[in-house]
This record gives C-alpha cells, structure tokens and sequence, in this order.
C-alpha cells in the first residue's frame, strides 16, 4: 500500500502544497474580483487590527479592556487625543506600527465602501430610476415578449435600426446583461396583464411574443390583445396547431423559425447565389442595404403618379420590387408605368437610411 511506504509522505508534499497554493489563489482573485468581498475583508482586516491593539495596550501600559480599547480606536483614528496612562518606549514603538498600519487599512476600507456605494448601489438605483422613467415616457415603441435567442436578435434587429422598444423576461440572468447595455426592460412573465401594463402595452405599436413555450405564446398574445385591441403582434410558433392557435388569439402574423430555417437550408443547397444575397441582404453588422416598405397615403409626393414619375432610384436610390394591392394581393417587378394609388404599399429595396427618411416623411 501507498500509505505504508516510507517515502509516501515525502512524495505527497509537494502536490498537496501545489494545490494548497492554488486554492488560496482562487480565493485571492475572487475577492479581488468582487468589490463587496473586498470591503467585508478590509472591515474583518481593521477589526482584527482593532482587538491586537487593545490587547497590545492591555499588556504594554497594564489598563482596563475599555481604557485600551479607547486608546486604539483613537490611535487608528488619529484623532490626537491624550493617551490614557504613561507610555512606555515599547508602547511608543507599538503605537508607531498600529498608526501607519491603522491608516492604511482604514483608507483601503474607505476605498472599498466607496466604491461599493458607487459602484453597485448607487449606479443601480441611478439605473432603477431611469428605467422607470423611461417605461413611463415611451411610447409608440414595441415590445419583446422573451429575451431568448430570437429575442436578442429582435433586439439586434431593432437597436440597428433605431427603433424604441422595451424587453419583458423572466430570467435574471438576462436581467443583468439588459442592465449592462442599457436596455429598458420589464422583469417578469409576459403573459400578465400587470407586467405588458408595467411595459406600455397601452401606447406600443407592436408587440412580439417570442417566448420559448408556444403555449405562453398564446396567452400572452391573448393577453397583449385584450389590453390594446388595436396593436399590431407578431408570434413564435413552431407547429401548425400552433399558429392556428395564435391566430385565434390575435396575432396578425406568426412566424415558424425551424420552416424558416429548413427554407433557407434548402435555398443554401439548391440556389447558393441567392442564399449568399438573403445573407448580405441580412447582414446587420454591413448594413448598408434593407428591404422596407413604404405605404402611400393620399396626397403625397407618390400619390397618383407612375414608378417613372416617382423616379425613386435616381433620387433615393431604391428599386421597387413589388407592390402590394388594397385588396392585399402583390404584384412582382412592377410596370414603370403602374399608377400608384392611396393606401398601396411599395416594397423597395436599397439604403436603409433613405428607406426611413421616405417612411418618416408619411410618403
């Protein structure tokens, strides 16, 4: 056996004291890590400091626990109060070492307490503040029901585009990064009437229900329904049932992720060359190129003119690439010379910039 041999213990040393070493490293760094823990540690550092220096002073100057008790607490302090008995020279030389050891640990507890208060508390009620100020002022906004992984790409989505939105989840984990990036957000479940209402579902314009469970799905869509009839929503589903479902319950369109995905899976095998322009067509981190829609309303600039006479490439560098009917059917590449008509909504593609400026102008 390994326990009977002579050497064992002589062998073992080294790598119990290798691992010794680096448990205290990992405790070293996770105080150093944390500001929190670095403030309780310099408060355990003083106290301990503070109970050597009154049993120091007990021993030194021959006093009572209170009278070396007030003579540290002053000495640490250098507050400069009289001393309570005669000092000795080795008194003297001790209270040298708990003054220049006093301050600095006194200065590094202050240092850790400030940063703790203006670091994590304060900035957070900062933040706390600000996030209710800003769910009760926005509006005209939209809301994302979820902050999974097709809930941070709505938000990509958005943020790229310079939408307002604001975020409802239930996970805290998720908390912490929509604080980080200053995102507003709603923690909670987004299929209760308190938690849409805390997020401004009364004065949204759209709302995304792209929770996990298709089954929340649905109840938080009946629920977004119920508080603002007029809201345009949009679902997560991944099944027939269960689009139908969402439909029943008021979302005015659905969209499949895995149909989505098989379809582009088939696109990128049969048709590369396309699959290649959805993916630079998509691509937020270049995005110098989109696809929008502009709805014509009655008296504007394009409102009984031709394509030609709208002349949208030469002056905003867009190509119509279908036009969709009041009845709500599409025409594909449409004639030039096609009269465009009130309430008819062109689907172009070209900057994105010159998209928003057209759609803010109420084209």
């Amino acid at each position: 056996m390994l326990a009977a041999h002579p050497t064992a213990p002589a062998i073992l040393l080294p790598f119990m004291a290798r691992h010794v070493v680096l448990d205290l490293e990992r405790f070293a760094r996770a105080i150093v890590a944390n500001p929190l823990r670095r403030l309780y540690l310099a408060l355990a550092t003083l106290g301990i400091l503070i109970i050597l220096g009154t049993l120091g002073y007990i021993a030194l100057l021959d006093v009572t626990l209170i009278d070396a008790l007030y003579q540290t607490i002053i000495t640490v302090a250098t507050v400069g109060f009289s001393e309570v008995a005669p000092f000795t020279p080795e008194a003297r030389v001790f209270t040298i070492f708990l003054i220049v050891t006093g301050v600095g640990i006194t200065a590094w507890a202050a240092t850790a307490a400030v940063e703790v208060m203006l670091g994590q508390y304060f900035w957070a009620n900062v933040r706390r503040r600000k996030m209710e100020e800003t769910l009760l002022s926005i509006r005209d906004h939209y809301i994302i029901g979820g902050y999974g992984r097709m809930g941070r790409q709505i938000v990509r989505d958005l943020r790229t585009r310079g939408e307002r939105f604001v975020v409802i989840d239930r996970n805290g984990t998720s908390m912490d990064e929509l604080v980080e990036q200053n995102t507003p957000f709603v923690a909670g479940d987004a299929t209760q009437d308190e938690v849409l209402l805390a997020a401004g579902i009364e004065r949204a314009r759209g709302f995304v229900a792209a929770i996990g469970d298709d089954a929340d799905n649905v109840v938080a869509v009946l629920t977004a329904r119920g508080l603002n009839p007029s809201i345009q929503i949009v679902a997560r589903g991944t099944t027939e049932v269960t689009e139908s479902k969402l439909r029943r319950a008021g979302a005015d369109r659905v969209v499949s992720p895995y149909a989505i995905g098989g379809h582009r899976l088939a696109l990128a095998m049969l048709q590369p060359a396309v699959d290649d322009f959805m993916n630079r067509l998509f691509n937020l981190d270049q995005f110098d190129v989109d696809v929008g829609e502009i709805t014509v309303r009655a008296g504007s600039i394009f409102d009984g003119r031709t394509l030609s006479e709208c002349d949208l490439r030469r002056r905003w560098g867009l190509t119509v690439i279908a036009i969709r009917s009041t009845t709500g059917e599409f025409a594909i590449s449409p004639d030039s010379e096609h009269r465009v008509a009130p309430a008819e909504t062109l689907i172009v593609i070209g900057n994105p910039q010159a998209i928003i400026a057209i759609q803010e102008a109420r084209a």
